[in-house]
């Protein structure tokens, strides 16, 4: 399999430069190979980016636990900072946690460069406004509650470092993304998520080896973030939204994986509890809504820790105080 970079037979290559911004001699005539030949040095490309993430999976998992201690008040905001194809990889993290977590709306935001998150309409000469990044992460007032990812392949983006110097003076957790070790943001956040990827086969094309990186690294990022607060339980998303019969059967299977009881009943529960599984598996067990949602909220939305208290009351022949 062809790696996707090799320094030994790297060109125009300068101390100022990113590396994600080198030339590989290994694909000087990319062009000219066999379709298969090309997809070969793509994809080696690709597992060499996911190595990167693997490497940084200890500064990911401190990242997590910081951010689960800041958000669990219920208070915080997750804010999403990029641009290009860094920015558009960063929105589509954020626009995915609401309906796979349930995680509200109202505590995400997104500043990307240009202000027009559509991926069809590509601006990608904002990413060099930092006055728009300060000036617009200052509109959002960050608190000291709040977690700012900040995802830029170079590390270098005016408009990216503007906005994560600008939440980290506000006393936000910040969180850098980056594809170069002496990137600026990486050097800028408390958190540096640092993904060397190096040089492209198709030099400077950030969407392939260095965006591979960074999806993967989001993905760990978030959905390990939102299973520290609480919105998986026994493998489970059962915080998802419920919005077709897909996830309306998953929902189903999920409390019958969970309780043990029938479809029938699981789907009696689901009805009972506006198609919210973590309420449906409580009415399983015998609690009135009202009786579940509090136990959740006493539980900061721990299934489990719900489950073990309805265990023990019913164990101890009490009430849980309603």
């Amino acid at each position: 399999m062809l790696k996707s970079s090799d320094s030994s037979q790297m060109t125009n290559s300068t101390s100022d430069k990113p590396a994600t911004e080198g030339r590989s001699l290994r694909f000087w005539h990319l062009e000219t190979w066999p379709p298969r030949d090309i997809m070969e040095a793509l994809l080696g490309g690709q597992y060499a980016a996911l190595a990167t993430v693997a490497q940084a999976i200890p500064a990911l998992e401190d990242a997590a636990g910081q951010a689960v201690q800041r958000l669990e008040s219920g208070q915080g905001r997750i804010i999403y900072v990029g641009a290009g194809t860094s920015g558009r990889l960063a929105v589509l993290d954020g626009t995915e946690m609401t309906p796979t977590f349930g995680w509200p709306a109202s505590r995400l935001a997104y500043l990307f460069a240009g202000g027009d998150t559509n991926p069809e309409r590509a601006d990608e000469g904002a990413e060099d406004d930092a006055r728009a990044g300060r000036e617009r992460m200052a509109g959002l007032q960050p608190t000291p509650q709040d977690v700012v990812l900040g995802v830029a392949a170079s590390g270098s983006t005016p408009f990216t470092c503007a906005a994560i110097n600008i939440a980290g003076d506000a006393g936000a957790l910040t969180v850098g993304f980056a594809n170069n070790a002496s990137a600026p943001l990486l050097a800028a956040a408390d958190h540096a998520i640092c993904l060397p990827t190096g040089p492209e086969v198709l030099a400077g094309s950030t969407r392939l080896a260095a965006g591979t990186s960074q999806k993967a690294a989001l993905n760990l990022f978030s959905t390990t973030l939102m299973i520290g607060l609480n919105r998986v339980h026994a493998g489970h998303m059962v915080d998802m939204q419920v919005s077709n019969e897909k996830l309306q059967a998953r929902a189903r299977n999920m409390v019958v994986d969970i309780t043990g009881c029938t479809p029938e009943a699981a789907q009696k529960a689901l009805a009972a509890a506006n198609d919210n599984a973590k309420l449906a598996v409580l009415l399983v067990q015998g609690l009135d809504v009202t009786r579940a949602r509090e136990r959740l909220r006493r539980c900061n939305g721990n299934l489990a820790a719900a489950l073990e208290q309805e265990k023990s009351e019913k164990e101890n022949g009490g009430t849980d105080g309603q």
